[in-house]
């Protein structure tokens, strides 16, 4: 996912595809990069955005049994934060490795 935490319905049915995915036994993984770091953000103010809080959908993840969640360290870096400001634990991954784990994969939701 690329597009920032609080960016229209978009974050929030991809999200929705995402664990309806995985309630159905698939293997699911996340990448998230670019402004979409900031959705893992631990001081989300959400209220004042009048907008759903998509934390409590991070937080969830594991019971779906998504465990691996990618955060791209240049974005992390570029937006100002570090592996411990992150919700949920995320693995960091090189923008040179992105091409290469996108291989591993059999389908691609991109937003």
């Amino acid at each position: 996912m690329q597009i920032a935490a609080y960016d229209g319905a978009k974050v929030q049915e991809v999200l929705d595809q995402v664990l309806i995915t995985a309630a159905f036994d698939q293997q699911v993984s996340l990448l998230l990069l670019d402004d979409a770091v900031y959705h893992l953000h631990k001081n989300q103010c959400s209220d004042k955005l009048a907008n759903k809080d998509i934390s409590a959908i991070y937080r969830s993840l594991q019971i779906y049994d998504i465990e691996h969640i990618y955060v791209e360290q240049e974005s992390l870096s570029i937006c100002g934060l570090t592996q411990d400001a992150m919700l949920i634990p995320v693995s960091l991954l090189k923008r040179q490795d992105v091409a290469t784990i996108f291989k591993s994969f059999d389908f691609i939701l991109s937003a």
